[in-house]
């Protein structure tokens, strides 16, 4: 029987993506983590107002926290409305947050959200390891990404004719 296409993360819509982590760093490795939301938080985030431009993870306690998400409050809320900055407690399993100390131990790496999307009607976030570039590393990926860019274009205009 065939996989089903709302598990296969080509089928999975993003919410919100995070294009400037993958300009600010080198990405050495992703992870799929939950999120503890408050109800009027999930229903904003389904609405699309969030904002992961900002945002990082942060080891607390041994918990790992995401700060700088900005969630705005839900227009349609009854009750008090929540802190749009709220850090929020990402879900990860005991093994997998020891990992992380030791790998964020090493000069240089960070925990970054790429983006978040529903899976199964629950909010995940795609975490992802990482390194910071260089200046020059960033020349070189837009360097990259301008030759691609040009490359498509040039194919698309040869099948056209």
């Amino acid at each position: 029987m065939p996989a089903s296409s709302a598990s296969s993360p080509a089928a999975v819509k993003p919410l919100a993506t995070n294009r400037k982590a993958r300009y600010d760093y080198h990405i050495l490795e992703k992870m799929e983590a939950g999120l503890a939301l408050r109800g009027g938080e999930v229903k904003s985030i389904r609405a699309g107002e969030v904002s992961l431009g900002e945002s990082f993870a942060r080891i607390e306690g041994g918990q790992v926290y995401l700060h700088g998400l900005h969630v705005q409050p839900y227009a349609c809320a009854q009750h008090v409305a929540h802190d749009p900055l709220r850090p929020k407690q990402v879900l990860l399993h005991r093994r997998e947050i020891q990992r992380l100390i030791s790998e964020l131990t090493q000069r240089g790496r960070t925990l970054v959200p790429l983006r978040l999307y529903l899976k199964r009607g629950l909010v995940k976030a795609e975490l992802a390891l990482c390194a910071g570039k260089h200046a020059g590393d960033k020349r070189e990926t837009l360097r990259r990404q301008t030759a691609e860019r040009e490359a498509r274009r040039a194919i698309a205009d040869r099948t056209r004719r």
